[in-house]
């Protein structure tokens, strides 16, 4: 019971993490953006470290970030294995595609990386000052994407509840905007529940996301240009090219 309230808790986390992005961006805007490259080449290293553990069966034992094991490389390397079996494996990336391509799309590329590197990298040095490192790491979370994919997803939110969303059309802007901040305010108030009920790190690391992701606007917002695509529409959109697969596929048939 307390494994499947604790999957529940951690699916509810992204699903808010999942909307803040939609309504950051407006849902109805996402088929005429460019290709998120940062997000798709990110995605790509999860499925590319899959394939390395399929091939390879001492990969996890190499590229993990067990603490008993030396390696200055594992903090990193360890985000591109997976440990959930096919469903945790699958989520991780899914949720990685989809975060990331709108962290992409807000934050743009240099940024995206930057904050999804910060996801790695930060979480256990801000542990260490509470002393609360050997609580906050959950021991299946030796390998796996989705530390640092919800953190990355955090700063959204935070940019949500400072900007305030897309524009929504049929909706007064003020109702709005109050609709988005309650989301946005959503995550950190969950993610700290998360923790104190469960020691769930997926809440503790949103927190930590949430905070930078609220700097990062602060420092960033001036030269943020997450409309750019809606007013000069790339070559290749997202819609574009799902249609071009699509007949591809078609045509394959």
């Amino acid at each position: 019971m307390d494994i499947l309230l604790f999957n529940v808790t951690t699916a509810a986390l992204m699903v808010l993490m999942f909307n803040g992005g939609l309504a950051l961006l407006g849902q109805s805007t996402l088929g005429r953006r460019r290709i998120p490259w940062a997000g798709v080449g990110l995605t790509g290293l999860a499925l590319a470290g899959v394939a390395l553990q399929l091939c390879w069966p001492g990969a996890m034992g190499a590229l993990d970030a067990d603490p008993s094991k030396s390696g200055w490389w594992r903090v990193v390397t360890s985000v591109f294995m997976q440990n959930g079996g096919f469903g945790g494996a699958a989520w991780n990336i899914a949720t990685l595609a989809a975060v990331a391509a709108f962290a992409d799309w807000f934050w743009g590329a240099p940024l995206t990386l930057g904050l999804f590197a910060a996801g790695i990298l930060l979480p256990e040095q801000i542990d260490k000052l509470w002393g609360q490192t050997s609580h906050s790491t959950d021991p299946r979370n030796f390998a796996g994407s989705s530390g640092a994919t919800y953190f990355l997803g955090a700063t959204l939110a935070a940019a949500l509840l400072l900007r305030g969303g897309a524009d929504d059309e049929g909706t007064s802007r003020g109702k709005a905007v109050r609709k988005n901040r309650l989301l946005a305010l959503g995550v950190p108030v969950l993610g700290l529940a998360m923790w104190f009920a469960q020691e769930n790190g997926h809440g503790l690391v949103s927190c930590y996301g949430f905070a930078l992701g609220a700097l990062a606007w602060a420092a960033f917002r001036t030269v943020l240009h997450p409309d750019r695509d809606l007013r000069q529409p790339p070559r290749t959109t997202v819609a574009s090219l799902t249609g071009l697969v699509g007949r591809r596929a078609g045509g394959a048939d």
